[in-house]
C-alpha cells in the first residue's frame, strides 16, 4: 500500500497516474476532497481508499502495518496567503506528525519542500543542507517549508529513508483548478486563446531585459519520475532540489507556447506591481548534482519539449494526465 497526500491536487494526481502506470493499484489517496474543481484530476485513476486529510493521522497510526511508502505531497501552496497560522497547521505541524509516525513505525517518507525556501537566491540554489539555516524565504509559504526542512535535519530520530524535494517551477497537466497559482504556461495558453497575445511583467532590474527574467521550469512528468525513482531507491536520505537544472526566460516559455499553438508570437509588457517588485525573483536555477550523484540519470524534458507536450496533448482539449 502506497500513501499519496494531496492526491487530488496537481502534482499528487500526476503521481497517482504515474504509480498506476508502474502497476501500483493499492494506493490510499489523502486530500480535502471538498473542492469539486479538483475531482476531475482523479477520474480514471485506480486507488483503494480515500481518506480525508483531517482523519489521516489517526488512520495512519492504526493502519501503519499495511503501508509500504508515504508520499506527502499535500500542502497549502498559496504564496499570496499571509496567515502564518494556516501554514503552521497545514504545512509545518501536519508534516511533523507524519514524520513522527514514519519514524515510530519504520515507514519511508518523501515530502514536498519548495524552491520558495531560497528566497531571492542570496545563497544560491544549492541543496547543501548546511545552507538551510541561512535561507531567507520571501513569504509565509516559503517560511513554512524551510521551517520544516530545518526541523527535519535536526532530528535525532529520522525515518530509515526520507527525502525532501525542493520543487522549482512545476508546470504540466492537472493544474486546471489552481486559478492564479497555476503555471505561467497555463495562463499563457488561456490568454493566447482568448486575446491572441500574452502579457508579461516588465523588468525593473537593469541586468535583465523585459521578458528575460529567468526561472527553472520543470515538467511535472519529470517530477513524478523522480518520486518513483526514490520509491525504488530508498537510500541516501536528505533534501534534494527538483528542477530541470536549466534556467530559461519567460520569453522562451511564451514563445514556445505560441509555437505549440501554431500562432505568431505577440507579447506585451506591463509594470510589475509595486507591492511585489522588491520580492520579485529574476533568476532561479536548481543545482541538480546531488540527485544525479545518487544515481538518477533520466534526462529531464527541455522547456521546448515540455511545453509542446503539455499544450498539444493536454491543454488543447482540456485533457488530464
Amino acid at each position: 500500500m502506497i500513501i499519496v497526500t494531496g492526491a487530488a491536487g496537481f502534482i499528487g494526481s500526476c503521481l497517482v497516474s504515474k504509480l498506476n502506470s508502474e502497476g501500483f493499484k493499492d494506493i490510499v489517496i489523502v486530500d480535502d476532497f471538498s473542492d469539486v474543481t479538483k475531482m476531475k484530476n482523479l477520474e480514471g485513476k485506480t486507488y483503494s481508499q480515500k481518506i480525508h486529510r483531517d482523519d489521516f493521522i489517526d488512520w495512519l497510526k492504526i493502519n501503519q502495518r499495511l503501508v509500504q511508502f508515504v508520499f506527502h505531497i499535500g500542502a497549502r501552496t498559496d504564496t499570496t496567503e499571509f496567515n502564518k497560522e494556516i501554514f503552521d497547521k497545514l504545512n509545518l505541524n501536519y508534516t511533523k506528525d507524519i514524520w513522527n509516525i514514519c519514524v515510530e513505525f519504520g515507514l519511508p517518507l518523501v515530502y514536498a519542500s519548495s524552491a520558495a525556501t531560497y528566497g531571492l537566491g542570496e545563497f544560491g540554489y544549492d541543496d547543501n543542507e548546511e545552507n538551510i539555516e541561512k535561507l531567507k524565504p520571501l513569504n509565509p509559504y516559503g517560511d513554512s517549508k524551510n521551517d520544516f526542512d530545518k526541523w527535519a535535519i535536526k532530528q535525532e530520530r529520522k525515518p530509515y529513508f526520507w527525502a525532501g524535494l525542493k520543487f522549482f517551477n512545476v508546470y504540466g497537466p492537472n493544474e486546471y483548478h489552481k486559478a492564479r497559482m497555476a503555471s505561467v504556461i497555463f495562463h499563457a495558453f488561456n490568454q493566447i486563446q482568448e486575446k491572441g497575445s500574452m502579457t508579461l511583467f516588465r523588468s525593473h532590474n537593469p541586468d535583465f531585459k523585459d521578458g528575460e527574467q529567468l526561472r527553472d521550469f520543470v515538467y511535472v512528468k519529470d517530477v513524478v519520475d523522480v518520486c518513483c525513482f526514490l520509491l525504488h531507491h530508498r537510500k541516501n536520505s536528505g533534501i534534494y532540489n527538483l528542477g530541470s537544472g536549466k534556467a530559461r526566460t519567460f520569453l522562451d516559455l511564451v514563445n514556445n507556447t505560441f509555437s505549440a499553438l501554431d500562432k505568431k508570437s505577440e507579447i506585451k509588457f506591463i509594470d510589475t506591481p509595486a507591492d511585489i517588485r522588491d520580492k520579485y525573483q529574476y533568476f532561479t536555477e536548481a543545482n541538480m548534482n546531488k540527485l544525479k550523484s545518487i544515481g538518477y540519470s533520466k534526462p529531464f524534458h527541455s522547456l521546448d519539449e515540455g511545453v509542446k507536450d503539455y499544450v498539444k496533448n493536454y491543454l488543447v482539449g482540456g485533457k488530464y494526465y
